[in-house]
């Protein structure tokens, strides 16, 4: 397996994974995809494309923010009320700063928040 080159003056990026339960707007996809633009914003990323995808009118979407920076990922299971995101920027981003937004917009319960420095 490869390594990075140890001489690396950063990081390549920091990886946030959310795991919010209680959460709501989970199969509305015009309310997601402006959920996945605030949380992009509000840690400095550029936003190249957005995918989204509806599993119908009761049923979870799924997707992803295409970040020049990396990604935000979303998968949501209405039947749960739960919603996975993972969120991977690198660069000069923050992947912490899209968190506030994403809470304040799924309105979770309860929020499980793992981070990982990728490369580091």
């Amino acid at each position: 397996m490869s390594q990075l080159p140890t001489n690396n003056a950063y990081a390549p990026g920091n990886h946030v994974l959310l795991d919010f339960f209680g959460a709501k707007h989970l199969t509305d996809i015009m309310y997601i995809e402006k959920a996945l633009r605030k949380a992009a914003n509000a840690c400095a990323a550029t936003i190249l494309e957005i995918k989204l995808h509806s599993f119908g009118e009761d049923g979870g979407v799924t997707g992803v923010a295409i970040l020049a920076e990396s990604h935000i990922s979303i998968h949501t299971w209405p039947e749960d009320d739960f919603v996975a995101l993972d969120i991977f920027v690198c660069g000069s981003c923050d992947a912490n700063l899209a968190i506030k937004p994403l809470e304040k917009l799924f309105q979770p319960t309860r929020t499980n928040i793992k981070e990982v420095m990728r490369g580091a």
